[in-house]
């Protein structure tokens, strides 16, 4: 299984790399449009390889989709926890009861006959 793990990353790498050799060229990113940077006097570009662009988009995808998921299994996560703690509670109860509940049912009889 190792080794499985470690060639399919051998593999992730080649490609990843053969992705960077293959998108060296510059470009420009720009922030905001030209028509709204020439507005408000920004121009908030920068010049980057492209491979970094690919894989910076990829990354921030990533994180906001993890982001996401957290954020929607919220209410799942709050949820069990409150089921966790009834059980809990549950639990000591029954063990509770079961402490107090006599061995033997007929000793409780006698116990609680009045002479």
């Amino acid at each position: 299984m190792r080794w499985i793990r470690i060639a399919l990353l051998v593999i992730l790498a080649v490609l990843l790399l053969s992705v960077a050799i293959a998108n060296r060229e510059l470009v420009t990113i720009s922030l905001l449009p030209d028509g709204i940077s020439a507005f408000f006097g920004w121009d908030w570009s920068f010049r980057m390889p492209l491979f970094l662009v690919i894989l910076l988009a990829a990354a921030v995808g990533l994180l906001i989709g993890f982001v996401w998921e957290f954020l929607r299994e919220h209410q799942i996560r709050t949820g069990a926890i409150q089921s966790q703690r009834e059980a809990s509670k549950l639990r000591a109860e029954v063990a509770t009861l079961r402490q107090e509940q006599p061995k033997d049912e007929v000793l409780a009889i006698l116990d609680n006959k009045t002479v």
